[in-house]
């Protein structure tokens, strides 16, 4: 799978609620009521990953988490980033 054009990307960024283009990234941060919500969220955001088989890079700070998506053996964004992000997005309602 190859990287998305700059075009591409920016179009893609902007049609996704909260994410934002960072370096060769997407990113997004959620606040949450307390840890155990967060943690919550991650592990459904972890069921999501493991049946795309694309896993997001995920900063757990108490009550707010960071999700980053590249895909990793391309370096670059693919299709695949925007698709989990837009599945993640589904968790929020």
């Amino acid at each position: 799978m190859s990287g998305l054009s700059r075009k591409e990307i920016t179009l893609r960024v902007k049609s996704l609620k909260g994410w934002h283009l960072k370096d060769k990234e997407i990113t997004k941060e959620l606040k949450f009521n307390s840890f155990k919500e967060a943690m919550n969220f991650v592990n459904k955001v972890a069921k999501l990953a493991e049946a795309a088989n694309h896993h997001p890079d995920i900063e757990i700070k108490y009550d707010r988490v960071i999700l980053s998506l590249i895909s990793h053996d391309v370096e670059a964004l693919t299709k695949r980033d925007f698709n989990l992000a837009e599945k993640i997005d589904s968790l929020l309602g």
